[in-house]
């Protein structure tokens, strides 16, 4: 069974930090391409960012470009999302999602189409 948990949300103060995993089991991420999107209550889904499934390129949105970094742990078939500076309003259900191919991931949008894995999702409150 192929699946995708993600783990470590949780509630934490404005300007605090907070690292998500996703873990895979039933196949390998490496040679998937790997995002993450989060949704906010009356919100639309938000891609956040990607990586390729080279590592070669990431992307990440306006909204956490230089605050979030996305990596890949193939040891232990995991990818990261590291998010530092965190703002209230990146409260939202994170989810990651996976879809094979993509060497350099431009976009959230590649997920958008395709055989696509998506996790449970965590939540992530960000107030104080």
């Amino acid at each position: 069974q192929l699946q995708l948990v993600e783990s470590g949300g949780g509630l934490v103060q404005p300007g605090g930090s907070l690292k998500l995993s996703c873990a895979a089991s039933g196949f390998a991420l490496d040679g998937y391409s790997i995002g993450w999107f989060r949704q906010a209550p009356g919100k639309e889904r938000e891609g956040v960012t990607c990586i390729g499934s080279s590592d070669a390129y990431t992307y990440y949105s306006n909204s956490v470009k230089g605050r979030f970094t996305i990596s890949r742990d193939n040891a232990k078939n995991t990818v990261h999302l590291q998010m530092n500076s965190l703002k209230p309003g990146d409260t939202a259900v994170y989810y990651c999602a996976a879809r094979e191919g993509g060497t350099y991931c431009t976009g959230t949008y590649y997920f958008d189409e395709g055989l696509v894995y998506w996790g449970q999702g965590t939540q992530v409150t960000v107030s104080s």
